[in-house]
């Protein structure tokens, strides 16, 4: 009886305490909505483990293209033929597919056009009066038997419902479709044609009908495309044709596999020069740029064959009038990997496209010897209409770019053939696992390239991706991450980028260390290279191989729009002596926690940075440090490098008097 006693004594001074902590109405701050178990990711099985990695059941399925198109200058279009050769691994019956329209964004009945607000644009995707794809002639070949399907189009989907449906683990069927689409000028961003001086140069991307994913966490991923939320795409090999004028240049995604018959002798050698070559290596130069010798066509076009293994995407360019550089790339294996640029004459410059090849070479370079080697033959930067945008070893760049924003933009977009193209994330629903972890990357890559060139440079900064160096801008913000890529404010979906970089750069350099947290996101990367991670197979990785439970830190950065302020609000002399020790009391004013970085100075100029772990805010929102003083302290700094993201930085000093 007398130790049950004194235990409801004990349970009852707990309760005494807690009610002194949760009656402190100065701070927002409430441990309960961190540190109890009501956000925990979901448990681990078979198909995806706990650990962050996936299961001995995982499983995906598996998509390989066929494509023949030809790109018409007369009416600017594209038009050809896709054969999908579908491999189904789930367990499950599959009695219908769904397919991928992204062009569709551009009819005028699109959901896209009737949720763009007004006034404004964003997408660009008002006014098009013959935008989307013209579908026809659609066959499933299926057990040997081959029949037409009447397609189910809405919106960017189509829907094609088997005769039998496709059985478990294996099951294969072939489609066929035939398509057409008008190039817009402006692709939503994302692709189009710029006319220069010398010709039109077409980026094109989003191209071909292609499969929506069918996954062990939503089944059929069928959100529609509506412009912000990118793309989530199967894996497979790609076999691909395109008819061009026979004085463009085709540059695929991939590797080009009928050179001889669509380059010269001279071309073909001096490709090979580069593929030896540190240095730039001019194909095409700026004088031959306008009147390059082109192999002969009888029929005025040339058909470029091109493979690419393992991808999840293709895209392409085509032009005349166009610069071609390349220079060998250096992976860890030694493999042979060539960086190519093409641009127009009006880009060319020291200060501009003309630095391309070597921007793009030394970007794949940093990531891959940190994060995993770059898995393709070939890279190329295109200069175009395009403001920037990746497909797999294919990037869209804006043709006026220069320096700092060139670099930015070209270390970027092929920083996204990590994220998300070996990395296979789903961009159309969490935007921020491939944005954001591909700006963190981009920021690692800034401060390895060239001797720290653009690190400190304005124009890095100025605007868009990289605003987040202001942090209070992304604290003000009303969506949280992990809202739905397309139902984020447009003018907020920078915090994509940002606010998930700073946020892997806290976790890396405050919380948790960058030797482990660099470990730990490597592990990431090669778990799930070429599959289909969740946000929350990256939030179990990252606490398993780095060791720390930081379900705190996912709440509070993804899931809510919190904002961070600590103060301290008295120091104290332990018996008023200050050799005894300082009492510093210290208050967490916000919801958000982190880790308390305090610079100290004592009398006679003695300073120190202490370092405090988030548990001291397990219990409660204010906290008593006591420092091993010698003397009287003269000056107390919170976050003194600005580290932090604190909204209210004026109660972050303390000296005596205050």
């Amino acid at each position: 009886m007398k130790t049950v006693f004194l235990i409801v004594l004990q349970m009852a001074g707990l309760g005494f305490l807690y009610a002194q902590n949760a009656s402190d109405k100065s701070s927002a701050y409430e441990p309960h909505d961190l540190f109890v178990p009501r956000f925990n990711p979901p448990a681990g099985n078979a198909f995806r483990s706990a650990k962050g990695v996936p299961g001995p059941l995982y499983w995906q399925n598996s998509a390989s293209y066929l494509i023949h198109a030809t790109l018409s200058e007369k009416d600017t279009s594209v038009t050809g033929d896709v054969k999908i050769s579908y491999t189904k691994n789930s367990p499950d019956q599959l009695e219908y597919l769904w397919l991928q329209l992204d062009q569709n964004i551009f009819q005028p009945a699109s959901r896209s056009v009737a949720a763009t607000r007004y006034p404004g644009d964003y997408f660009g995707v008002l006014g098009k009066t013959n935008g989307g794809y013209q579908i026809k002639d659609i066959s499933i070949t299926q057990c040997g038997k081959t029949y037409t399907v009447k397609p189910i189009i809405s919106d960017t989907r189509m829907q094609l419902r088997l005769e039998r449906p496709m059985l478990a683990k294996g099951d294969q069927v072939s489609i066929k479709i035939n398509f057409r689409f008008s190039i817009p000028l402006d692709g939503a961003g994302r692709f189009g044609r710029q006319y220069t001086k010398n010709g039109v140069i077409y980026q094109i991307g989003q191209w071909y009908p292609r499969m929506c994913v069918y996954d062990d966490v939503e089944g059929w991923n069928t959100l529609p495309y509506m412009g912000l939320g990118e793309f989530y795409c199967d894996y497979g090999n790609y076999d691909y044709y395109i008819t061009a004028p026979a004085d463009m240049i085709v540059y695929g995604s991939g590797n080009l596999q009928n050179a001889t018959e669509v380059l010269t002798a001279e071309q073909i050698k001096r490709l090979a020069l580069a593929a030896a070559s540190d240095k730039t290596v001019s194909i095409v130069t700026a004088d031959e740029a306008t009147k390059a010798a082109m192999l002969p066509a009888s029929n005025k076009t040339h058909t470029w064959h091109f493979t690419m293994q393992h991808t999840r995407d293709v895209g392409w360019a085509a032009g005349k009038g166009m610069i071609w550089d390349a220079a060998r790339v250096h992976v860890p294996s030694g493999r042979k990997v060539l960086a190519m640029s093409c641009y127009p004459v009006e880009s060319m410059g020291d200060t501009a496209w003309t630095r391309s090849t070597e921007y793009l070479k030394a970007s794949i370079e940093i990531y891959s010897k940190h994060f995993f080697e770059y898995p393709w033959n070939y890279a190329v930067s295109s200069a175009g209409i395009t403001p920037g945008m990746e497909y797999p070893g294919m990037i869209f760049n804006n043709y006026a770019e220069t320096k700092a924003r060139l670099w930015f933009l070209i270390a970027h977009e092929i920083g996204h053939n990590w994220y998300p193209m070996i990395v296979g994330s789903n961009e159309r629903r969490y935007m921020w696992q491939d944005e954001g972890f591909n700006s963190y990357i981009n920021y690692i890559a800034t401060d390895l390239f060239n001797n720290k060139e653009y690190v400190d440079d304005p124009a890095y900064f100025d605007k868009g991706f990289f605003a987040s160096r202001d942090y209070k801008q992304f604290m003000q913000y009303k969506d949280p991450l992990m809202t739905v890529s397309d139902a984020m404010d447009e003018q907020e979906h920078y915090q994509f980028y940002g606010k998930t970089a700073y946020g892997l750069n806290l976790l890396r350099t405050v919380v948790v260390g960058k030797e482990r947290f660099d470990y730990a996101f490597r592990k990431y990367t090669e778990a799930w290279a070429f599959k289909h991670p969740t946000p929350y197979d990256f939030f179990h990785c990252i606490n398993n191989a780095a060791g720390e439970d930081l379900n705190w830190f996912w709440k509070e950065w993804f899931f809510t729009t919190w904002k961070f302020d600590q103060a301290i609000t008295a120091v104290n002399y332990v018996d008023s002596d200050p050799s005894k020790g300082a009492l510093i009391s210290i208050e967490n004013k916000e919801k958000m926690i982190l880790p308390v970085i305090m610079k100290i100075v004592q009398s006679g100029g003695k300073e120190e940075t202490v370092q405090l772990p988030v548990e001291i805010w397990r219990r409660g929102g204010s906290w008593i440090y006591k420092y091993s003083s010698t003397n009287k302290i003269d000056k107390i700094i919170l976050d003194p490098e600005n580290v932090l993201p604190d909204v209210d930085r004026k109660n972050n000093e303390w000296a005596p008097g205050q």
